[in-house]
């Protein structure tokens, strides 16, 4: 327990993909009620249209949420250079 205390900061990468996880899933819920709520308005085909369509949104916005978290490394400013 106090380990964990003594830890470094998660990552930036592992924070996107936390952040990217979660969207997923939110999205996911999404598409599942629309699917529920769209059972007796809607043919089978339209209702797998919206689904699969909220669910390549979720996939796009969390691959993107993860791709630009991660952002690689910063630049290294060059020393100072000291003249005298």
């Amino acid at each position: 327990m106090i380990a964990m205390l003594f830890q470094s900061a998660p990552s930036s990468t592992t924070i996107g993909a936390i952040a990217a996880a979660i969207f997923f899933l939110l999205f996911l819920g999404v598409a599942y009620v629309a699917f529920r709520a769209l059972k007796k308005t809607v043919k089978m085909a339209v209702r797998l249209a919206i689904v699969g369509a909220i669910l390549v949104i979720a996939a796009l916005g969390s691959a993107s949420l993860w791709y630009f978290s991660s952002g690689g490394t910063q630049k290294q400013k060059p020393p100072a250079e000291r003249r005298r």
